[in-house]
């Protein structure tokens, strides 16, 4: 450990940083926003960077009159204000468990944000199985995570249009 030439270590009488949690599923624009990962074109499912980019270094080359959460997944702060957020938690995160998990289940896909990501703190591994499959943008064609983008749907909601489509 360093020291200054008083013997004293550096910052040690600073606060500690309060760590902020990040949404996997956050707004692009954001000024702290990240790439969290690449949608794939033929199914939608997201391959995550080793490491993380700022979403301000990529959203110019995006074309004109595409929305780039229809191919990037974005990362940003959590905050209070978000119709997503109840309290301490996050709700839409409950929505997405009702979803099933991914085929094999043991395999939890790597991420940058785990250490910080709400969802893990949250629920743990099971959010991780789920969420290369969440898309920020919902589309009208796509039922179901129009459903579990909406603050309104229950769990219970989700679970019986799941069952319903099987």
């Amino acid at each position: 450990m360093g020291s200054d030439q008083t013997g004293a270590a550096p910052e040690a009488d600073a606060p500690a940083a309060t760590p902020s949690t990040w949404c996997p599923s956050g707004e692009a624009r954001a000024p702290e926003s990240v790439v969290l990962g690449v949608r794939s074109a033929t199914e939608g499912r997201v391959t995550y960077l080793a490491d993380p980019v700022p979403a301000s270094e990529v959203l110019g080359s995006i074309p004109e009159g595409i929305e780039p959460t229809r191919v990037l997944r974005f990362a940003s702060h959590c905050v209070s204000n978000c119709v997503n957020r109840r309290g301490a938690d996050c709700a839409l995160v409950e929505r997405v468990l009702a979803l099933p998990p991914a085929a094999d289940s043991r395999a939890v896909p790597r991420c940058h944000l785990r250490s910080r990501c709400q969802w893990w703190q949250q629920t743990g591994v099971d959010a991780c199985h789920r969420c290369p499959a969440v898309t920020t943008a919902t589309f009208r064609e796509d039922e179901l995570a129009t459903l579990i983008a909406d603050p309104n749907t229950t769990p219970e909601q989700l679970a019986a249009w799941i069952e319903a489509s099987a």
